[in-house]
């Protein structure tokens, strides 16, 4: 059941799922990464709903006016059919996309255009977003215990240790280059955060990151 009481995936059957979390982003590694920060923060919902994914890659960075509401209505839309495939409610429809840039007044125009649009067009679930800044790299760097538990050889570097991970341009290269060998891979991203859930260390991050805590913060904020 939705906060407001309305089924956002129609009328409920015997047997049927209590819920779904429907996560949209860049590709599958990224909203893999989402389900692992979305276990952690918020297992009172992870654990009784379903977490799915939708196909379409995300790309709601660069527009604005009708071209934003369109694509956030395909998106939505998109988001209320899985649920219906599901056969359950839709819990929460979480977006994610790479900011490839800093926290800064740019990051809060674009958040904040794609918030209320969201808001506008899904007032029947709770909604949340992931705009990484620079990418999900950036965040996985808040949780570098995590990194040698996937391949035994790698050591974060201390210069990407315990900083402002969002100031840390293309963190996914400074991964490549500073970890060792084997080199890593976007495909190793979902392996590191579910180390980093399997460790407890998503509710102790090292360093700071505006965007992640902006993300946490509307999960936090899902009654």
């Amino acid at each position: 059941m939705t906060p407001g009481g309305r089924r956002a995936g129609g009328r409920a059957s015997r047997g049927q799922a209590r819920g779904v979390i429907v996560l949209a982003g860049e590709d599958q590694n990224d909203c893999q990464i989402l389900a692992e920060l979305i276990r952690a923060h918020r297992p009172d919902l992870s654990e009784t709903a379903k977490l799915v994914r939708i196909n379409d890659p995300v790309r709601l960075r660069r527009k604005s006016g009708a071209e934003l509401a369109a694509a956030v209505k395909t998106l939505a839309g998109k988001a209320r059919a899985k649920a219906l495939r599901e056969r359950a409610d839709l819990l929460g429809f979480v977006v994610h996309e790479d900011l490839d840039g800093y926290a800064d007044a740019g990051y809060d125009r674009i958040r904040k255009a794609l918030a209320d649009e969201l808001g506008r067009q899904c007032p029947q679930f709770r909604t949340a977003l992931a705009l990484a800044a620079w990418e999900s790299e950036s965040w996985l760097l808040l949780f570098p215990d995590a990194f040698p538990q996937v391949r035994p050889r790698w050591k974060v570097p201390a210069k990407l240790l315990d900083k402002d991970t969002g100031r840390i341009r293309d963190a996914k290269e400074e991964l490549k280059r500073g970890l060792g060998l084997p080199v890593f891979r976007e495909s190793d991203g979902p392996a590191v955060a579910r180390e980093a859930l399997t460790l407890r260390l998503i509710p102790s991050p090292r360093g700071s990151n505006r965007s992640y805590d902006d993300f946490v913060g509307d999960l936090t904020g899902w009654s």
